[in-house]
């Protein structure tokens, strides 16, 4: 499917400035920034309408110094946000990327807000994993849904024209400039667009499963929790045409997908003071090292699975998120009164579940290495069962941070080929303990953004 090829001699069905593979919230931000700077943009999407792994997520945006910290009164900023994610990563992420990504968030959060009428609010009721200060910011529903339909409205308003049902499969090159794209049609034909720059913006290859087994084979079985279009198209291309990858083995997977039902339990129910417990009902690890690492640590209980206990309390913080809902109105949480009953009602030993369930701290470190201050957890009692994911892969196509152009593997940039998102490597490490909370999206919006600035 994903070819290159030569210049074809015939010419192309039509032409178009700036064309943009990929209608997610990375694609969609590039085709705003490019038609603000003055060009004309198509958007390609292989679905029959926008959607992408942003769609299956909770939508969140971390950025430090936003005008939405500053009135809750949390101070912040792009060097304290960049060392955080360097932490995380335990120092694998090229700094220039991250200083690129940090530094960009606030200001792409803005233009969104003040341009295109994004209402977008702080997150200020819980931590996430990693960030020592308050900085996710989402839409009122905390979801991705959400932020792909405003996005989609804003191209809409502005005349971007997304075509959806059309699959580039073929990169057709002259060199190291890239002169267009073969897309098939529903009906199997095809069409040829030229252009004079083109912005990859289809995300990664989780989607792909033979490439998932090559570059990260421990999460290989896992459930695939994103879009099935990520075939690593992106990458394919970029390897024939001699692209540099990097990080490949990298990965966002999260330990808190609701089994059976495939609804996303957002973090919050463990940050807030939540635990996870196995078949046996017991504790197996320091939840608060963060959802992606969750992934692998469900995934080794028995049979593949964990309950995720809390309380009203959380409950409540965690509706604010539309998945949360929506688990709750398929009857995926079950409630008790104690914590024996909770166990009665999922199937876990109860002696082991009252045990564990008091044996956690009200206040400093257990045996884990976990610190609880808050409020210990108090009737009545939730519980969800979970299991391990894959969300989406975090390696892909280097690319020059300030335009967002994609490298050769000899070190020099592509003249028009620009990557961003998932289609390019991001910054979380080498494997999923180095994903930070929101890494994903500050990738797809900040550098979708840059791509579509660069001329």
């Amino acid at each position: 499917m994903s070819r290159v090829a030569p210049t074809p001699i015939t010419g192309f069905d039509f032409d178009i400035e700036t064309l943009i593979v990929g209608a997610g919230a990375c694609g969609m931000v590039a085709a705003l920034a490019a038609y603000e700077a003055g060009q004309a943009v198509l958007v390609l999407e292989a679905d029959p309408a926008p959607s992408g792994s942003t769609a299956l997520s909770a939508g969140l945006i971390p950025a430090a110094g936003t005008r939405f910290q500053v009135a809750a009164g949390i101070d912040d900023s792009p060097a304290l946000f960049a060392a955080d994610i360097q932490t995380k990563a335990k120092n694998e992420n090229d700094p220039a990327l991250v200083d690129a990504l940090s530094a960009g968030a606030a200001p792409a959060l803005a233009w969104l807000s003040d341009r295109f009428g994004l209402p977008f609010s702080l997150v200020d009721d819980f931590d996430y994993p990693g960030h020592i200060r308050r900085r996710m910011h989402g839409l009122p529903t905390r979801s991705g849904r959400e932020l792909v339909d405003r996005l989609r409205t804003a191209c809409e308003e502005t005349g971007i024209d997304i075509i959806c049902e059309r699959r580039a499969t073929t990169l057709f090159c002259d060199g190291d400039r890239v002169a267009g794209v073969e897309a098939i049609l529903p009906n199997g034909t095809t069409e040829r667009i030229g252009c004079e720059r083109l912005i990859l913006a289809c995300n990664g290859f989780g989607g792909n499963r033979a490439m998932v087994r090559q570059h990260m084979p421990q999460i290989a079985n896992a459930l695939w929790f994103g879009h099935d279009g990520n075939k690593g198209d992106a990458v394919l291309w970029g390897e024939a045409l001699g692209a540099a990858t990097a990080q490949m083995g990298a990965y966002q997977g999260h330990g808190g997908i609701a089994h059976p039902h495939g609804i996303l339990i957002t973090w919050a129910v463990i940050t807030a003071g939540g635990v996870q417990v196995n078949a046996h009902g017991e504790r197996f690890w320091d939840e608060s090292q963060g959802y992606s690492e969750a992934a692998r640590a469900v995934l080794a209980q028995p049979g593949g699975i964990a309950w995720a206990i809390f309380d009203a309390r959380i409950a409540r913080i965690a509706r604010q998120f539309a998945d949360f809902k929506d688990a709750e109105a398929q009857g995926a949480i079950r409630t008790a009164d104690t914590i024996a009953e909770l166990a009665h009602t999922i199937g876990v030993p109860a002696d082991a579940l009252v045990e564990t369930i008091n044996a956690v701290p009200k206040g400093g470190t257990d045996s884990f290495g976990r610190r609880f201050d808050g409020p210990p957890l108090a009737p009545p009692y939730c519980g969800v069962k979970v299991t391990g994911a894959l969300f989406h892969t975090q390696g892909g196509l280097a690319i020059d941070p300030a335009t967002a152009r994609v490298k050769h593997r000899d070190g020099h940039l592509f003249t028009n080929l620009h990557a961003a998102g998932g289609a390019a490597a991001g910054v979380s490490g080498s494997g999923d303990s180095g994903y930070l909370s929101g890494n994903g999206l500050l990738s797809a919006i900040v550098l979708g953004r840059i791509a579509g600035m660069t001329r």
